[in-house]
């Protein structure tokens, strides 16, 4: 009996054991249900997010061909130029390399250098390698490109004198093949404005027809320049200076090169001579040999330096790769030393090398004028003993007429001199009223006009704020004229109470033009100052051509 108790009792405790042991189970395969549930929950939504991340890449994958294609496309039209210049066809070249050429986007093995790898921020700045400030036609196919960076200095700034000089001596002819840049190399929004708006209030015929463009770069194009290495014993600022200026020049010839045949380096404190840009052309071209690299028209720094602008790819590479090193002056003299010099030869042998490479001309065709530096705190009285000095006056074959004036003449520097083409006229400040005027004998037809003041020797000495007025003949049919023709055309002529019309006004001492034909004939042509002047008035000019 206690036999069989016991059974029962073992079959008991056995049966509950694996009751406890079924229920035990269940519940542990509901809770791995329940997770794997979960983890489903959660490769669905992964599975989602990548599909998205799929459709991501393919729009971006889009937009990126789109934009190499676009730049490609670009490329091409800047390249073409160069490629006409120098006579490259895809013919002379093997197979292979044209298989590279014809699929740029093959991948490659090897780690090509660039701008980016010099001057790494730009990466990641997209507009750092374009103009910040535009401001013109886009002119190019033309012989000449002439650069000309300008920065704010601390007193006089000499761009005006610089950009009247140089364009003055331009014939109508040049100044259709040719185009002035000026690299505002400034990120002061404000003063980039102000220059800006002065240089199209001062120039507008000239950036209107396209002889005149100005740029300005984005900040970000420069690195950060306040931590460099000092060189040459030269103080952090001078370092800060020269550094930024080689990059000022890679940045207006990047701009550059694709404009035209010519690139001539000049400085924003220069005067011209004569006649220049048919001289530089006429020497170019009657180069026995084109090895040349520079062709030097001053012995001055960077001024009137001339290359031709499939080069310049060499030298803006260049002048990057070494710009926080040295200065502009040096790296170009070290570009033609790696080229041609023999380390085992010595310096003689090397300057005669580097002769055929840099060949200079004579009479220097550009003169330092400037005394203050961009370089703050900086004077630099610097001349080029080789530039010819010109005449201070200019003479023409001037119409006869009756001369007068209200100015206080200088000693011997008189009106009828100056009109005559024998001298200048130079007198002391004038003061609003005071006038000079030609009265003709008998009433011509003028064609145009010019009248020059200040020079070289005294830039200062200008006629600011002064008219140009006309004295029709017969002012009875002008007036029938303008109601004619609803007085439009005439709006913009302001008639004085003694019956002249002002048709111009002097732009930084330069008044120059054509007058309308419709006024018909003039009896006088007068000069009329509207303000006082602080400072003495120098005409170096007067050019009146009249037909009877």
């Amino acid at each position: 009996m206690r036999l069989r108790n016991g059974k029962v009792l073992t079959v008991l405790c056995l049966g509950a054991f694996i009751s406890v042991s079924w229920f035990a189970s269940r519940l542990k395969l509901k809770d791995d249900v329940d997770e794997v549930t979960q983890y489903q929950q959660e490769l669905l939504e992964f599975d989602n997010r990548l599909h998205k991340t799929e459709k991501d890449i393919l729009i971006y994958s889009q937009k990126l061909k789109l934009l190499l294609d676009e730049v490609k496309h670009k490329n091409a039209i800047r390249i073409k130029p160069i490629i006409n210049d120098t006579s490259i066809k895809l013919s002379n070249f093997s197979g292979a390399v044209k298989t590279k050429t014809l699929n740029p986007m093959e991948k490659l093995r090897v780690q090509l250098p660039n701008i980016f790898y010099y001057l790494p921020h730009l990466i990641t700045n997209k507009d750092s390698l374009q103009p910040k400030t535009l401001i013109g036609q886009g002119r190019t196919g033309v012989s000449m490109v002439m650069g000309i960076p300008t920065v704010k200095r601390e007193s006089h700034t000499y761009l005006l004198d610089t950009l009247n000089s140089l364009i003055y001596e331009l014939s109508p002819a040049e100044k259709r093949d040719c185009v002035i840049v000026i690299l505002i190399a400034e990120v002061e929004e404000t003063y980039v404005n102000e220059l800006a708006e002065k240089l199209k209030d001062t120039y507008p015929k000239e950036i209107q027809s396209g002889l005149l463009e100005i740029i300005s770069p984005s900040a970000n194009f420069y690195p950060d320049l306040s931590k460099l290495k000092g060189t040459f014993g030269d103080s952090q600022t001078r370092v800060k200076w020269r550094t930024k200026q080689n990059l000022d020049y890679s940045f207006l010839m990047m701009y550059a090169q694709a404009k035209g045949n010519f690139y001539l380096q000049l400085e924003d404190d220069i005067i011209a001579s004569p006649n220049y840009l048919q001289t530089i052309l006429n020497f170019a071209q009657h180069q026995s040999s084109d090895e040349w690299m520079i062709l030097e028209f001053s012995q001055l720094g960077f001024i009137g330096k001339l290359f031709k602008t499939p080069d310049l790819t060499l030298i803006i590479e260049f002048i990057i790769m070494f710009y926080k090193d040295k200065p502009i002056d040096w790296l170009l003299d070290h570009i033609l030393w790696v080229k041609v010099c023999n380390p085992e030869k010595d310096a003689k042998h090397c300057d005669r090398q580097k002769a055929n490479l840099r060949i200079r001309y004579r009479p220097s065709l550009f003169q330092h004028v400037g005394t203050h530096s961009s370089l703050a705190g900086k004077i630099q009285n610097l001349k080029d003993k080789d530039f010819k000095k010109e005449l201070l006056h200019k003479g023409h074959s001037n119409p006869t007429a009756e001369l007068t004036s209200s100015l206080k003449i200088y000693l011997h520097h008189s009106l009828e001199k100056a009109y005559k083409g024998e001298d200048f006229l130079w007198a002391f400040n004038p003061v609003a009223g005071d006038f000079i005027k030609f009265r003709f004998f008998q009433p011509l037809k003028i064609e145009r006009y010019r009248f020059r003041s200040g020079d070289a020797e005294h830039p200062g000495d200008k006629l600011f704020n002064t008219t140009v007025e006309v004295l029709p003949a017969d002012r009875t049919d002008l007036t029938k004229k303008s109601r004619h023709h609803n007085s439009t055309k005439y709006s913009k002529y302001h008639q004085t109470d003694d019956g002249y019309y002002r048709i111009d006004i002097f732009r930084n001492g330069i008044a120059e033009g054509e007058v309308d034909g419709l006024i018909g004939k003039i009896e006088a042509i007068r000069l009329f100052i509207v303000t006082d002047s602080p400072l003495w008035v120098l005409l170096n000019e007067i050019f009146i051509e009249a037909t009877a």
